[in-house]
């Protein structure tokens, strides 16, 4: 299956480098490109990608803004990598809780993009666990209506500890090992999580596990 990509970013050379990277290779099929986040959220309805690759500062509305009119656009909206100059931009983590699915660093060899695009569309977050968690610490006190722990009441003793593990970072199989299960089980467990809460992937249950202090920064 092709993966669709919409190219969202306000310089020209840099989206017609991500399309040159992306179009060589037979899986991706680079649909469309926008300068602007209005004009991001118009493709995104009309071209149906699978993906979003989203700049975060742009003219007429930023990626923020528009990566939450994409996610919150109802139906099958398409997943959204956010691409950043700094790690640790509060406008990312405003992305994450507006729904994207990841982030990656602009300057990231165009190979990691190319990787980045298939593991996003095949549903999973993607993100560097020591960036994001250094980055949602920054910025979650600071978070407007941010939600508090009452979130949690939906969890189980073990689903509650399965987010935190989610939230240091662990893939399925670490938190198989960290709990003495199979990994199949723990698999399971994450998308009971997601489901309870619902979170699109494991980029919003890092969020939300800072916000309500389950984890806190010295974890």
């Amino acid at each position: 299956m092709t993966i669709r990509v919409l190219v969202v970013d306000d310089q020209a050379m840099i989206r017609e480098s991500f399309r040159v990277a992306l179009d060589s290779q037979s899986d991706v099929d680079v649909v469309g490109e926008a300068g602007t986040g209005a004009d991001a959220v118009v493709l995104a309805r009309d071209l149906t990608p699978d993906v979003v690759l989203m700049d975060v500062r742009m003219p007429v509305m930023d990626g923020l803004e528009a990566t939450r009119l994409i996610v919150g656009s109802g139906g099958e909206p398409p997943k959204v990598l956010v691409l950043t100059t700094f790690d640790l931009d509060e406008h990312v983590y405003g992305a994450l809780r507006a729904g994207a699915s990841g982030f990656m660093l602009k300057d990231s060899p165009l190979a990691d993009l190319v990787n980045a695009v298939r593991v996003v569309a095949a549903g999973h977050a993607l993100f560097a666990p020591t960036i994001t968690r250094r980055l949602v610490a920054a910025y979650a006190d600071r978070a407007p209506g941010k939600p508090d722990g009452t979130a949690l009441r939906y969890l189980t003793p073990r689903e509650v500890e399965v987010l935190r593990l989610i939230a240091r970072g662990l893939s399925n199989s670490e938190i198989a090992g960290a709990l003495t299960i199979a990994e199949q089980t723990a698999k399971s467990h994450v998308s009971r999580v997601l489901t309870k809460l619902g979170l699109r992937d494991r980029a919003q249950a890092v969020v939300l596990a800072y916000e309500c202090g389950l984890v806190v920064p010295a974890e």
